[in-house]
């Protein structure tokens, strides 16, 4: 369904990226996801592909340079050597710009743990954007403050979390409320990474489907669709 592209970034370099078209029209609204700190992968291209299957233009920038990890030892050290000011300003944001400049006229960030942080700091940062799906990430305080955002925004955390632990969610969600802009936080009795079908010592299926449809009915709304 899927195919590889480069796309620019605003500084002028280029950026690997995977994209998945919809049957609909080039028209269609656009998704930036957002990779975990595994890399682009076959699981994150999936999350491509269902999103096209749903009616949007997914695409998914490869932050990592075809940098796949096999262990968490190997992903942790690919994500602390990721500029993530570089990653939301220049990578999400030239993804955003391509689908926007190729017929999208609306466009969202989604994205899981290491993605799910960025998907924070673009929509604080990145003007192109119009909405963000957050799944069980947190960005630094000195990446962005969420009182900033001026999108609306959904966010999918699990309770049983040591890093988006619950009071790190609920102060997230407080200053979403000081931001004054539509938004919506959702917990599931689950682990980190709930929704990674190819990760079944955490993966739960119902949390995942709950988590999905609730964010294409997020996008539904705030893109005034009719969900797939």
């Amino acid at each position: 369904m899927g195919e590889a592209i480069e796309l620019k970034r605003p500084d002028g370099n280029s950026c690997a990226a995977y994209l998945a078209e919809p049957n609909a029209s080039a028209a269609a609204p656009g998704v930036v996801v957002i990779q975990e700190w595994w890399g682009l992968n076959d699981q994150i291209k999936g999350v491509a592909n269902r999103l096209a299957e749903a009616g949007y233009r997914a695409l998914v920038p490869d932050l990592f340079r075809g940098k796949l990890a096999r262990n968490a030892d190997e992903a942790n050290y690919h994500m602390a050597a990721l500029d993530f000011a570089a990653a939301a300003r220049q990578d999400i944001r030239g993804a955003a710009q391509h689908l926007k400049a190729t017929g999208s006229q609306q466009t969202a960030v989604w994205g899981y743990c290491m993605g799910g942080a960025l998907s924070i700091i673009g929509a604080a940062h990145v003007p192109e954007l119009d909405a963000a799906v957050c799944f069980y990430g947190l960005a630094p305080e000195a990446a962005a403050d969420p009182r900033t955002i001026r999108i609306p925004f959904c966010g999918h955390f699990a309770e049983n979390d040591e890093w988006c632990s619950p009071p790190a969610v609920a102060e997230l969600e407080q200053q979403l409320a000081e931001s004054g802009v539509p938004h919506e936080i959702h917990r599931y009795d689950a682990s980190h990474a709930f929704c990674n079908e190819s990760r079944p010592e955490v993966y739960d299926p119902g949390a995942a489907k709950h988590a999905w449809e609730r964010s294409i009915a997020f996008l539904a709304r705030t893109f005034s669709l009719t969900p797939c």
